[in-house]
């Protein structure tokens, strides 16, 4: 099974309007992006084949927060990392092969969104931005669908954004409304047919992006 983008090639920068976060146009380190899902689509499908799953997944997080977003400190490369969810979706249906940019998420929700649009039938879980502003009263909340990268502005590593897409030989993984990761791999276990991946790659500090 294959799984490309139009809006970027594999292990290349993914472009600012598929971002949480982007560089300001006066310096600023990071101002809110377009927010928007980039098109997806998967060909060489296996037989047998009766619905997807979706999962991206940024696996250049830092374990620890004590240098993150501060001025005049930088969170270093050899720094222990661990995954951050962007992206879960169950229950896509067999006959889809592509999903269309900005057609599951076109912006940011403060609070996130709660009904996520997506392909007739499919699910939505929760991303790890619903972990990240619990303990903001702004913007605290369940953060279902796609939101994109914004990694730390001042984090030496390059971070890579893994989209994954399994081909599964049952119709539905029978998820409840607010999934998680471990959910989605918990349920995908002896189901998967097929298994592709495009990986993209995002910055915000500034000489990684010259």
């Amino acid at each position: 099974m294959q799984l490309h983008s139009n809006d970027w090639q594999d292990m290349q920068p993914i472009p600012d309007a598929f971002a949480f976060g982007r560089p300001g146009p006066n310096g600023e380190p990071c101002i809110l992006s377009s927010n928007r899902n980039p098109h997806l689509a998967w060909s060489q499908v296996p037989p047998g084949t009766r619905s997807f799953a979706l999962a991206c997944i940024d696996t250049d997080v830092p374990t620890r927060g004590d240098d993150v977003n501060k001025p005049d400190r930088r969170v270093p490369a050899s720094l222990p990392r661990t995954e951050f969810v962007h992206w879960l979706m169950a229950d896509i249906p067999a006959d889809c092969h592509e999903i269309a940019s900005g057609a599951c998420s076109d912006g940011i929700a403060a609070r996130g969104k709660h009904a996520p649009k997506g392909p007739a039938g499919s699910k939505q879980g929760l991303n790890d931005y619903t972990g990240w502003f619990a303990n903001d009263p702004d913007m605290a909340g369940d953060y279902l669908g796609y939101d994109g990268p914004c990694p730390p502005w001042n984090d030496e590593r390059l971070h890579h954004y893994h989209f994954h897409l399994y081909a599964l030989d049952i119709p539905t993984l029978a998820l409840g409304e607010r999934f998680t990761l471990a959910d989605l791999r918990a349920a995908l276990h002896g189901h998967v047919l097929a298994e592709a991946k495009l990986t993209g790659t995002y910055t915000l500090m500034a000489e990684r992006r010259r």
